[in-house]
């Protein structure tokens, strides 16, 4: 029996990763985690029974643990609670498909207990993967990826050698305003944003989908998991998403990665690494599917990945300003606030002010998160 404890087991990856458990009889859910989707959260622990739920909001947390009183499950909260579940003792495997920069605490705690990380957070190693990856290493534990992208990358090196990498190949979807321009996308509007063309995803993700800054947080996402240079990471435009993402080596040879848009299928990889179970669904027919096709990024008007590389080239505390910068004003462009390239506006001016912190301790990560929401809250 394989012990896991989900941090954000409410969002889109939690629930996929309950889907995957379900499946899976010998898979044990000890703890679970949300911010204040307190109805959800009840479900859940009257199905899975974990033995711990963290409540990020200590007023949903009340509610909860009167909710569930005639149940084993005993309710924490806060950060405090955040960390009490990663450092479960009888859990294995963490798997943090918590959105935003809060992830990172319970992140370092799970790997300073010797557990494995699914990892679905991206800011995680975005803003801190200099602090992350020797820890997991010092610690002797695995990071192992649960996006769709990075998946992908990780199945394809599965067995080879690190130095006859050539080059990462990270495919996008392009989102749902692939092949427009930047003057098309002036009044687009929320509901156009999330029509996602191929992947149900949570609604930030989705929006980070639209602006490509998702591919450039994978850009960066990718550099510390797989030591790779910027140089040798490259963004490629495939529609169908059939392609996940590929390997080229230094003989030219290519390993691809490829299936049905399905993120049970990273989750669960991630999970039973290094073996493969059986998964229902949806398989590819290459004699109804008949082409896979390939473009280059726009990256005039989708300005979120260059953005992205910029941050990432110039290093220090720079990629947790584009990091906060991008989640302040999707959460505002979510509630209808401001328009959608309002977005690249105020990572832009959030990166041009700001005077970067080579090789930032967690405090200051965190200082400066919160310093960028400030300065952004005083201006939109």
């Amino acid at each position: 029996m394989k012990k896991i404890a989900i941090l954000g087991s409410t969002g889109s990856i939690g629930t996929q990763t309950l889907d995957v458990v379900r499946a899976n009889k010998d898979l044990q859910v000890l703890g679970i985690s949300a911010g204040s989707n307190v109805e959800k959260l009840e479900s859940q622990v009257r199905e899975f029974s974990p033995k711990l739920v963290a409540v990020w909001k200590e007023d949903a947390a009340r509610d909860l643990a009167v909710r569930i009183q005639d149940t084993k499950t005993r309710v924490v909260s806060g950060m405090d609670g955040l960390l009490e579940l990663a450092r479960m003792e009888e859990t294995e495997i963490l798997v943090t498909a918590i959105v935003g920069m809060i992830g990172i605490r319970p992140t370092m705690e799970a790997i300073r207990s010797g557990k494995d990380i699914a990892l679905a957070n991206k800011e995680t190693l975005v803003t801190a993967g200099h602090l992350i990856m020797p820890l997991a290493e010092e610690c002797g534990v695995r990071i192992l990826p649960v996006d769709s992208e990075h998946s992908a990358i990780f199945q394809a090196l599965h067995g080879e050698y690190k130095e006859e990498i050539h080059k990462l190949l990270i495919t996008a979807s392009g989102g749902p305003f692939r092949g427009k321009k930047r003057e098309e996308l002036v009044n687009v509007t929320l509901a156009d944003t999330l029509r996602h063309p191929n992947w149900v995803m949570g609604q930030k993700i989705t929006v980070d989908s639209a602006t490509l800054v998702n591919k450039g947080l994978e850009v960066m996402e990718a550099k510390w998991l797989f030591g790779m240079e910027l140089d040798h990471i490259q963004v490629v435009v495939q529609p169908q998403s059939i392609i996940h993402s590929m390997v080229e080596f230094k003989d030219g040879g290519i390993m691809a990665q490829l299936g049905t848009p399905d993120m049970r299928l990273p989750i669960q990889y991630a999970l039973y690494y290094p073996h493969r179970r059986f998964l229902d669904g949806e398989r590819l027919d290459f004699a109804k599917l008949r082409q896979i096709t390939f473009e280059e990024p726009d990256m005039e008007t989708f300005q979120g990945l260059p953005m992205a590389m910029d941050a990432a080239e110039r290093g220090g505390s720079m990629p947790t300003v584009f990091n906060a910068a991008n989640e302040l004003a999707v959460r505002k462009f979510l509630q209808e606030k401001i328009g959608f390239l309002d977005i690249y506006e105020i990572i832009g001016q959030s990166m041009g002010r700001h005077t970067i912190i080579e090789k930032p301790g967690l405090e200051e990560i965190l200082a400066v998160e919160k310093e960028t929401y400030q300065w952004i809250e005083s201006r939109w």
